[in-house]
């Protein structure tokens, strides 16, 4: 990953430990690596969906659907 600027986040331990969890079978050397690429995803998607540069309310159901299809929330 590139010399960017970094800002840490807090995340719920069980969130950091899944994506431990899932790290071997990944391509990524670090959590860290895994969660930014994941939420570059999340957001793509997400300004995708938006038909312009006008805000549009996001499906909080749809986005919380999502991240449990990609393992990041509990049932």
């Amino acid at each position: 990953m590139s010399q960017q600027q970094r800002q840490s986040v807090e995340l719920p331990s069980r969130i950091v430990d899944r994506v431990e969890d899932r790290l071997p079978r990944t391509e990524f050397d670090s959590s860290a690596e895994y969660i930014t690429y994941v939420m570059e995803e999340v957001l793509y998607r997400v300004e995708q969906e938006t038909e312009d540069d006008d805000f549009e309310d996001v499906d909080e159901d749809e986005v919380k659907d999502r991240l449990k299809s990609l393992g990041y929330l509990d049932e």
